[in-house]
């Protein structure tokens, strides 16, 4: 075989064939995309990406999202040849146990991946995140001389990416808040699974996102480098509105038998196509995952020069320090600060109100204590911000006119907005929290999924919780959403009482670095009960107890703490020993260690009944064999909440009532 003398071309194909070779040793992935899409990746990452591969994690490096994360041989491939440290073994443990290259992407396992992706749709929201993100620092901290936030978002997006709903909320709102500096390059190459997107999928991308009020190019041709390399050239001066670059590519291209075939998606090409493509591709090189020495000596070139971007960042960076002091510590702080030290005895976040009070209100009130001790906190709702009670006082909106605001407004895009703040995460600077009414915690589920799988601490306020409430009836009131929320691992879930624990809540969602947390909160007024308070932060404490050997053990969280306490108190007055358990977060709960959660819940008291108005599914864990749950596990009613809650069995009656004829059976 001949060789190529190309270089450039001698690159691209280099990509190929690793992608296809790891593939096929893996026996498992997806060949098709890194063929077809190697031309955009390689000349974006060549002649237009800012990042310096000896520091992964420099602050104003340009982000770089495959979401479509099947194709994540293609990622990994750049990341080997640009020497992110992923070895040529690591390319070869493709999709194994323990490997650095996992089947696809996932942040925080392999230096240079961005985000975890996989799931169509979340890595370009996620992109509108991180260029919502850069804004946001950009206005705040950029100074007439000193841009020391100054990158863009690029992204290489499939058909199955605009396919999704998600992908479609995302780029509503980047239009409309004219994301000038997010770049995607949508892989066209008119192929799923199933085969021609014709079978499902037949409107004008282009024009979609022309109505989104994005700047929208085409390119026929997706090996021509010099065309795409134009394209991003033209997209990166458009800084008024989002780009699309359209590329029409060829699935699996340089396989004779297999390109613009669906074969070539997501399974291996087969030895012999493999060896077919290398001579297609004039690939001159016997051994298998070679890299030609041309191909390293070229890339080391650009590596050298990605390293000088960011040493003409920190020379930037020492003028602004000496130039704006005050500016340079706030960075540090946005970028470094402990939270735990800042918020552990603040009295601004203690400072509680004693009059009754729904704990979405008193989540308000802590929000607005927060923030002048947090200043990077910024977030918002899905249209729902009067009704959640998230509003920030004195921080403004961000939007096109002025990105330094902090309330975020996402409009009807509950999907959108999970997976924009897993951006706005990852991002870093910037600490994000979203809320709604908690029932639609079911439009934002694969997103929070994917928040608690990459470890990240975004913050989600649900309010609404519960038949609590009232008459918007079932559609609108959460029955199994807190049930599917503690199932999720690394997920924390804080169903606070009333307004000291919902301040402890708080405190727990900002100092919980590797974890979501999703604090759900009432529409109903709470008492303020008066023994509740830092103990929350262990997610299980005593409230009531007698000092005495103890007969029954009433457990509960949010709303429904009320009723064991005045239920414990009318069975303490009967002469029964009655200990009452709030139990606000049963992850934080499970975190303590053995004695103490033996000292609150001890094994040899069998009587124990558990209150919470959802799903009694979980639960039995903490009630034994012998207790007992009251709980709601069928769907509501339209109704006042007072009368949905005596309809339910959630009484104080009915507590005292069910706790005696335990007492008589156990």
């Amino acid at each position: 075989m001949k060789r190529k003398t190309n270089i450039n071309e001698l690159c691209i194909d280099t990509i190929r064939i690793l992608s296809a070779e790891a593939v096929q040793k893996a026996n498992s992935g997806h060949p098709g995309l890194p063929m077809g899409a190697a031309p955009m990746a390689y000349t974006l990452w060549s002649r237009h990406m800012k990042h310096n591969p000896k520091n992964p994690k420099w602050m104003d490096r340009d982000r770089f999202v495959l979401s479509a994360g099947h194709g994540s041989m293609l990622l990994y491939s750049l990341l080997h040849l640009f020497g992110y440290g992923l070895s040529i073994d690591d390319i070869k443990n493709f999709r194994q146990m323990g490997s650095k290259t996992p089947g696809h992407p996932e942040y925080g396992h392999t230096a240079g991946v961005e985000v975890t992706t996989g799931p169509l749709g979340q890595g370009f929201a996620n992109a509108v995140g991180m260029a919502m993100a850069e804004r946001h620092l950009a206005a705040r901290f950029n100074r007439t001389g000193f841009d020391i936030v100054d990158h863009y978002t690029y992204v290489i997006s499939g058909d199955g990416d605009m396919m999704e709903g998600i992908s479609s909320e995302a780029a509503s709102l980047a239009g409309t808040l004219g994301l000038g500096k997010l770049i995607v390059l949508y892989d066209s190459n008119r192929i799923t699974i199933e085969g021609s997107t014709d079978i499902a999928f037949r409107e004008d991308v282009a024009k979609r996102f022309e109505a989104y009020q994005w700047h929208v190019q085409k390119i026929d041709d997706g090996t021509d480098i010099e065309a795409i390399n134009d394209a991003i050239d033209t997209a990166k001066s458009e800084l008024a509105k989002p780009s699309l670059i359209l590329i029409k590519t060829n699935i699996g291209h340089g396989c004779p038998a297999k390109q613009g075939m669906a074969s070539s998606h997501g399974e291996p090409l087969g030895e012999d196509n493999i060896k077919a493509t290398k001579e297609n591709l004039d690939w001159g090189y016997e051994e298998p995952f070679h890299v030609p020495e041309e191909v390293r000596k070229h890339l080391e070139r650009i590596i050298l020069e990605c390293e000088d971007n960011e040493k003409e960042w920190i020379k930037i960076f020492e003028g602004y320090r000496k130039a704006y002091p005050e500016l340079a510590a706030e960075w540090h702080k946005w970028h470094n600060s402990d939270l735990r030290e800042i918020l552990s005895d603040n009295e601004k976040l203690w400072n509680i109100d004693t009059k009754p009070m729904a704990t979405r209100i008193s989540s308000a009130d802590a929000l607005n204590r927060i923030v002048e001790i947090v200043p990077n906190l910024i977030g918002g709702s899905a249209d729902l911000t009067p009704s959640t009670k998230t509003q920030m006082k004195g921080r403004g909106d961000f939007s096109k006119e002025d990105y330094s605001g902090s309330n975020l407004h996402f409009g009807v895009r509950e999907h959108a907005m999970a997976a924009i703040a897993n951006g706005i995460a990852v991002h870093g600077g910037l600490v994000p929290y979203v809320s709604t009414f908690f029932v639609f915690s079911d439009y934002m589920k694969p997103s929070m999924r994917l928040a608690a799988l990459m470890k990240l601490p975004v913050i989600y306020i649900l309010t609404h919780d519960s038949i609590g409430v009232g008459e918007d009836g079932p559609t609108h009131q959460p029955v199994e959403q807190l049930a599917a929320l503690r199932s999720i691992p690394n997920f924390t879930v804080i169903r606070p009482a009333d307004s000291k624990e919902t301040a402890a809540a708080w405190y727990s969602a900002l100092t919980r670095t590797k974890s979501p947390t999703a604090l759900i909160l009432t529409r109903q007024n709470l008492p303020q009960l008066s023994e509740t308070g830092k103990d929350a932060l262990k997610g299980g404490y005593v409230l009531l107890d007698t000092g005495k050997k103890t007969d029954i053990i009433l457990m509960a969280s949010g709303s429904e703490v009320q009723l064991i306490y005045g239920a414990g108190k009318k069975l303490i007055e009967s002469g029964i020993s009655a200990r009452v358990v709030s139990l606000p977060s049963w992850e934080i709960f499970e975190e303590q260690d053995e004695e103490y959660k033996l000292s609150i819940l001890p094994k040899e008291v069998r009587a124990r009944i558990a209150v919470e108005a959802a799903s009694s599914y979980g639960w039995y864990k903490y009630i034994g064999i012998d207790g007992e749950v009251i709980s709601i596990d069928t769907f509501g009613s339209s109704a006042p909440v007072d009368e949905l809650f005596k309809k339910y069995g959630f009484t104080v009656e009915n507590v005292v009532s069910r706790s005696l004829k335990m007492l008589k059976r156990i």
